[in-house]
């Protein structure tokens, strides 16, 4: 907005200039203008005037190309096309002047050139203010101008799109940081930064540094100077955009400084790669391994080399001093504009409004392409030429279109491809074997500073050491070498130093914001509130938060009673001394060892009951009835005792892992106290999401004392990452089991805000992963804990031992022990009657 605001300044100021110019233009009465439209009308001839400088090498060509385009345009039609041009010197004032020269002497119907924007905004709103439709080359005419000046065509396509070529130049040699150099010519220079930005907003591409030059200090001292200080810098990829007389002097400064050697990248636009068949050979020597980004156009079709042949020999009768002859971009597409603005103006008869729209709906096959006007725009370029300038000379390389990718054959389909590669060999500055990898270590460079935390549990992620000796700080962990190794991926140097800080995580995280570090390694964990100060990277360990609990005890007494409920047990007791008691009472009678005394027959009922089913064959059955019975009970018996069985075996093996609590909302409920590693941000997710009282929660600051609350029933469960929980339960294998799992981010490292380095080091980090480099950190830093009740005597659960069945063998024994003393004191007591 700035630069259309004072655009708009400078356009009040042109047209009050412009009066002084135009005294005569504006003594002439309303009646003389109307007679000279009627004198276009009734004329069988049309004017067309064209304004550039003719001092540059494009409007040299232009102006050559126009003349060529005329007599073309004459000799296929019938009609007759009087072209007038002028030269503004490359003077805006002078473009003021000329233009209104070409109105008054000539009474011309159409205006061309106009290169540079200052031309543009001043002829464009003479033009329109005159109904005179006006074709501008520049190719980046704002969308503002046109709808400010409703005469003023933009005839050149937008070549803002030769970024998006450059954009996937960088992808496909992998360099993600460069360097942007642009001329600050006039306002028109600078519309293409917005379209860079544009573009490389949804890449991997970052830009590193911005230089703008200025042609009024582009002397070398000042040229020097700029190239001293990015070259502080270690990125090595530049793009360059700026006219041809800076670039040259900007590449002979290069040279001069050692920048065009081995690990140096440079990528022209069209300002430069369109002019290189103007240059020398002694040029061409300063410039090797450029590479250039050109406007496209087929030099390959008959049209072209028709009107090469006739563009040679009169560029070389009319420019003498010019080396080269061959004609450009500039030439050809001032060539199509003309053909336009004379096919426009071979309908006679129409009001200028008319004339608008017959332009704005004219479709030409020109040497440049297919041209058709879109909001009085002529569609952009979605092609470019790639060159490489190698010697003495520079080659074309081959293509790059939008969709498509990189080619050598521009019309094979099935040729393309997204590598670079697809060009063949490239020579890059110092002619390398290998593509250059776009950084180097600069000469002077602060190291990066890490924040490494100090309140940590478990020493394995991040431990700080402190040697009183050397009064320096030692960083070992997990995290510590996984950063290490992570950096040496990166697709640049960088170095680092880590600080040890001494707060909470949140503290830690907050101080990439105040930016006293510069990243953060560590276990921090990735959580929502903490992207208001930094950013994270993708997280290197598992995600989420686990609720460890002790595991249920079964040695406790009475186990064998566990796998039937109470009920069953009562019912079973019921049904087996029922069906004893109708066997007695149906079998009493038959069997002489059923009768006896009413206690004897009430043991005999007892032991019927619980173990002559077992032992009471067929036969002894002197009753159908019975046999009937004993078979059902037999039967029921059997089922009954293998699900006993079965359901007790079970305990015994899978349900001695269950977890004591399944679920926070019972700890929760019943006012329990938890615990969670000091310093993280546990706490706050316990008391905001989960609902814990800040009474019920404890902090630890060791996996041993969150073993011995545990244990000592001080607290019920702990809270810990899913990196620390698996570490815990490596350690504590038997004792405790992770009872329920939240979501939480996992650990990563922390960049500030904004900062290009979170794609660079999430790439990286990916590279660990996928080669397999991780897993071996992995291994080595955390893979060393063992299980501390492996060997304990204390192992109750790996085998059936007395702790879950002396009550049996108490019963029996003292049962056995009873009758024994029965026995004996009853033998006694006959002994001495």
């Amino acid at each position: 907005m700035a630069d259309k605001h004072s655009t708009s300044t400078n356009v009040f100021l042109v047209m009050f200039l412009l009066l002084l110019f135009t005294v005569n233009a504006k003594t002439t009465s309303a009646a003389s203008v109307t007679r000279s439209r009627v004198q276009i009308i009734t004329s069988n001839t049309s004017v067309i005037g064209a304004v550039m400088d003719m001092t540059s090498r494009a409007g040299k060509e232009a102006r050559v190309a126009m003349e060529i385009a005329i007599d073309h345009f004459n000799a296929k039609t019938s009609l007759n096309v009087t072209f007038y041009t002028r030269n503004s010197n490359g003077n805006l004032f002078g473009a003021i002047h000329e233009a209104t020269y070409l109105i008054n002497r000539h009474k011309v119907e159409a205006f061309l050139g106009l290169q540079t924007m200052e031309e543009v905004l001043s002829v464009g709103e003479i033009g329109s203010k005159s109904q005179i439709p006006t074709f501008s080359l520049l190719d980046s005419v704002p969308q503002w101008a046109l709808d400010r000046f409703p005469f003023l065509f933009q005839a050149s396509p937008s070549q803002f799109n030769q970024m998006k070529a450059f954009v996937a130049i960088m992808e496909s040699c992998r360099w993600n940081s460069f360097t942007f150099i642009y001329e600050d010519i006039n306002s028109a220079s600078t519309e293409i930064i917005h379209h860079l930005m544009e573009i490389i907003k949804d890449s991997s591409v970052q830009m590193n540094n911005m230089v703008k030059l200025s042609p009024l200090v582009s002397s070398s001292s000042s040229l020097l100077e700029e190239l001293e200080r990015i070259n502080m810098d270690q990125c090595r990829v530049f793009l360059v955009h700026a006219s041809l007389k800076t670039g040259v002097r900007l590449f002979q400064n290069a040279k001069d400084k050692g920048m065009m050697e081995k690990g140096y990248v440079w990528i022209t636009t069209n300002l430069i790669t369109d002019l290189l068949h103007t240059l020398n050979s002694s040029t061409f020597l300063t410039m090797e391994g450029v590479v250039g980004i050109g406007s496209f156009f087929a030099d390959t079709s008959s049209q072209f080399h028709d009107f090469s042949s006739k563009f040679q020999k009169r560029f070389k009768l009319e420019q003498p001093d010019e080396e080269n002859n061959m004609p450009g971009i500039f030439a050809v597409q001032a060539y199509d504009a003309t053909w336009i603005a004379a096919l426009a103006l071979s309908e006679k008869n129409m009001s200028a409004k008319k004339l608008v729209d017959t332009v704005s709906s004219i479709s030409l096959t020109g040497i440049t392409g297919e041209l058709r006007f879109v909001n009085r725009r002529s569609t952009a370029s979605h092609r470019y030429h790639i060159v490489n300038i190698i010697g003495k000379y520079y080659r074309e390389l081959g293509f790059w279109s939008e969709g498509l990718g990189f080619s050598e054959v521009v019309n094979d389909r099935a040729s393309y491809d997204i590598s670079l590669q697809n060009l063949g060999h490239i020579f890059w500055p110092g002619r390398p074997l290998h593509t250059p990898r776009g950084w180097a270590i600069p000469t002077s460079i602060s190291p990066l500073r890490v924040g490494v935390p100090t309140m940590t549990v478990f020493k394995k992620f991040v431990e700080v050491k402190y040697d009183h000796m050397h009064h320096n700080y030692t960083c070992i962990g997990y995290s510590i070498e996984l950063f290490k190794e992570t950096v040496k991926r990166l697709p640049y140097y960088l170095s680092y130093e880590f600080i040890p800080f001494n707060g909470s995580y949140d503290s830690l995280v907050e101080q990439v914001y105040l930016k006293k570090f510069d990243a953060v390694v560590g276990d921090v964990s990735v959580v929502s509130r903490r992207y208001q100060y930094a950013e994270f990277t993708h997280p290197y360990t598992e995600t989420g938060l686990m609720m460890v609990v002790p595991v249920i005890s079964y040695h406790e007494q009475w186990l064998f009673v566990k796998p039937f409920t109470l009920g069953m047990w009562a019912l079973t007791i019921v049904i087996y001394i029922y069906n004893g008691f109708v066997l007695w009472l149906i079998e009493r009678k038959h069997s002489p060892e059923l009768q006896g005394s009413a206690l004897n027959q009430a043991g005999i009922l007892l032991c019927l009951a619980f173990t002559r089913i077992f032992s009471l064959d067929g036969d002894q059955l002197n009753n159908n009835l019975t046999r009937m019975i004993t078979v059902a009970w037999f039967f029921v018996a059997i089922i009954v005792g293998q699900c006993y069985t079965a359901s007790l075996t079970s305990m015994l093996t899978i349900r001695r892992l269950a977890p004591k609590v399944a679920d926070y909302e019972t700890l929760k409920n019943a006012n329990a106290a938890v615990g969670y590693g000091r310093g993280a941000h546990v706490a706050s997710y316990l008391v905001d999401v989960l609902g814990f009282k800040n009474e019920n929660i404890r902090s630890f600051t060791s996996p041993e004392e969150y073993a011995h609350a545990l244990q000592n029933k001080e607290i019920a469960a702990v809270f810990l990452e899913a990196p620390f929980s698996k570490l815990f339960l490596a350690k504590y294998c038997k004792s405790f089991i992770v009872a329920a799992t939240f979501g939480e981010g996992g650990f990563a490292f922390v960049l500030p805000k904004g900062s290009f380095m979170v794609t660079d080091f999430t790439k990286a980090l990916l590279n660990v992963s996928e080669s397999g480099t991780l897993q071996n950190i992995e291994k080595r830093m955390l893979g060393s804990e063992h299980c501390v009740d492996m060997d304990s005597i204390h192992d109750e659960y790996g085998r059936l031992g007395l702790s879950s069945f002396w009550s049996l063998f108490i019963l029996t024994g003292g049962t056995s022990t009873i009758a024994l003393a029965v026995h004996v004191i009853t033998t006694l007591r006959h002994h001495f009657r």
